[in-house]
């Protein structure tokens, strides 16, 4: 009797590591074929700023290294909720990936209704990059520099305002804590993406604002806005001739937009892998990351529980900062 049960445990025993080993034979054999079809990439702003050029850089290379096509789909709208909704209930198969940004990590703080958990409906793959901010200025502002707009601002609280390319992006974070570092009052006006944002500025509707260095380099060489300083604590290596926040009178300042990519919560863990993998390859391509410096972004690729690790901090440190100027998505 007690051979039989031994035997019977062992034939069990059998079965189920055969059982395992035939299902993780086919999440690799899904890995490899992946992707089956075009792949969704869903970007929540609308064409011509800084995350859709990146998506349109990275998806180009995708393409080539799957045979597959990258469709970029732009979904603006609702302070980046309409394409982060978009891609929070999309299939997770991997065929539906998307670019989010720092945005992804203050709406829960400052939205009182959002249609996903900003955690729980996502997984995130890698890290893609980190942009200093730049500030820039019609140049018909009576300001040469951070001083100079800072000055004019406390002598004339209200009349200074400043534009960004949606509620909470980094723009608009960068000028709210900027706000609260120097005590002077620039009225807010949130459009929908950073190329309606920059036509405002050069014509005069708005006074100024923060966006990636991509959105507005062109017309900074051309005379039609005026470069004043980069968020981050140090030069931007794009960009070594513009000072610094802190250079500029405003000790302790340090702000930059992140930029990565997510897939919907559920996605095969090989693919994940493959996602990660494939991405980070080619964002380290050398005519990728120069491109990617070129436009004043520093290449920044990690694992995806790395780069969970990383929004949950970014989560807290702008969490913090949302409550304290009681942030509004206007």
């Amino acid at each position: 009797m007690r051979r039989k049960r031994m035997s019977t445990a062992i034939r069990l025993f059998a079965v189920l590591a055969a059982a395992a080993a035939a299902a993780a034979s086919t999440h690799a054999q899904a890995a490899d074929s992946f992707p089956t079809r075009p792949v969704r990439w869903i970007v929540p702003v609308s064409p011509a700023g800084t995350t859709d050029i990146m998506s349109r850089l990275i998806g180009a290379r995708l393409h080539e290294l799957w045979s597959q096509q990258v469709i970029i789909d732009n979904r603006p709208g609702g302070a980046f909720v309409t394409g982060t909704d978009i891609l929070a209930k999309a299939s997770p198969d991997g065929h539906t990936i998307g670019m989010l940004l720092s945005p992804h990590a203050v709406n829960p703080f400052v939205m009182k209704k959002l249609p996903y958990d900003s955690v729980k409906d996502f997984q995130p793959i890698t890290l893609v990059a980190i942009v200093p901010g730049l500030l820039t200025m019609h140049p018909g502002v009576p300001a040469k520099n951070l001083k100079d707009i800072i000055a004019l601002a406390k002598a004339k609280p209200g009349s200074l305002n400043y534009g960004s390319p949606a509620p909470m992006t980094s723009g608009h974070l960068s000028m709210e804590l900027l706000k609260l570092m120097t005590g002077i009052e620039i009225t807010h006006i949130p459009y929908k993406g950073g190329a309606p944002a920059m036509a405002a500025v050069m014509a005069g509707e708005s006074h100024m604002m923060i966006s990636g260095p991509a959105t507005v380099q062109a017309n900074v060489k051309a005379g039609k806005l005026k470069a004043i300083a980069v968020t981050t604590a140090k030069r931007s290596p794009g960009m070594p001739d513009v000072p610094t926040f802190q250079e500029s009178g405003v000790p302790g300042f340090d702000t930059y937009e992140w930029y990565g990519l997510f897939a919907p919560a559920g996605i095969p863990r090989s693919t994940l892998q493959k996602l990660n993998r494939d991405i980070g390859s080619v964002v380290r391509i050398p005519e990728v990351s120069a491109r990617l410096n070129s436009m004043g972004c520093i290449p920044t690729t990690n694992s995806p529980q790395e780069f969970a690790a990383f929004v949950k901090s970014e989560m807290q440190k702008w969490g913090s900062l949302a409550k304290k100027v009681n942030l509004q998505p206007n």
